[in-house]
């Protein structure tokens, strides 16, 4: 099995991207955001990401628990920037400049602008026309770049419709690498009914740098994911599972992979094909320290 080359960790942004990409170099991303949040009291009925403004001190310490653990890659916390923005919100471009800069404090080798779904359908299924999607991806990857992020992680996408307009209005507005992941269910299929192999082949043809799964399911489970996807693109895949799929319990959420187990599933998916791995929801800094120490 491939393993981390540590050498990297003193490479520039660009050179170790370059092999990432185009030397099938392994990447270790950081694990679940919210999840943290959550641990250490900080979710609340405020919107994530104005913690990056609020409380950055807080968001900077999540991201270097991760650095600590081993990840190479801190990812900003505006996963739900995408979401319409109230009147008294701050702008996008005030958002991802703190984002940026927490995460930046926290020491990564690279930071990913993170780039969620805008949480509404599509027209003709929703109200949300087109260009008014492209309009508000397009904006955040400006923004990510001027604030000075290495690259644009598009996840958790669920509309494969979405997931294009993300990574061209990324790929159009920004010089960045863009890294593409949808969200499928234990039947193999998107919320949308995408299969794996037509979503990595349209996110490829739509110009995403990498393409991928993260979320919904355990590594176990996404493994036949990452399978099908590696025998129809050759682009570099990201697989960022959950600690398994959670249990719910009343208000009361576990998940039943432990970091040991985690660890020896991810490198089922290396083995299928992975190179950008990571965690998603129910993983944490234990779980990354673990899955390094595997790697």
């Amino acid at each position: 099995m491939a393993s981390i080359d540590r050498a990297s960790n003193a490479c520039a942004p660009d050179e170790l991207l370059e092999r990432v990409l185009f030397q099938n170099q392994l990447l270790l991303f950081d694990g679940g955001f919210g999840t943290m949040l959550q641990a250490r009291g900080l979710a609340s009925s405020q919107p994530a990401e104005l913690l990056c403004l609020s409380d950055s001190a807080a968001i900077t310490a999540i991201h270097r628990a991760y650095v600590e653990a081993g990840s190479q890659v801190a990812t900003t916390n505006t996963f739900r920037a995408s979401r319409e923005q109230s009147a008294e919100s701050p702008s996008i471009e005030e958002l991802f400049v703190a984002a940026v800069a927490c995460a930046r404090a926290a020491g990564p080798l690279l930071v990913a602008a993170d780039i969620g779904p805008t949480g509404e359908l599509l027209e003709p299924y929703g109200e949300l026309s087109a260009d008014e999607a492209y309009e508000r991806f397009a904006r955040q990857a400006k923004a990510a770049e001027v604030a000075g992020a290495d690259l644009i992680a598009i996840e958790t996408m669920a509309d494969s419709d979405e997931a294009v307009l993300a990574v061209q209005a990324a790929k159009e507005h920004s010089s960045l690498p863009v890294f593409a992941s949808m969200s499928f269910g234990e039947g193999g299929r998107t919320f949308m009914g995408a299969t794996a192999e037509q979503a990595a082949k349209t996110l490829v043809e739509a110009g995403a740098d990498a393409v991928g799964a993260n979320c919904s399911l355990g590594p176990d489970e996404m493994l036949p994911i990452i399978e099908q996807m590696r025998a129809v693109v050759e682009a570099p895949l990201i697989a960022q599972a959950n600690a398994g799929m959670p249990i719910v319990d009343g208000e009361s959420v576990t998940y039943p992979v432990g970091p040991n187990e985690y660890a020896h599933s991810v490198g089922k998916l290396i083995d299928a094909g992975a190179t950008i791995i990571g965690g998603c929801c129910g993983t944490n800094p234990t779980y990354i320290e673990q899955l390094a120490r595997y790697l």
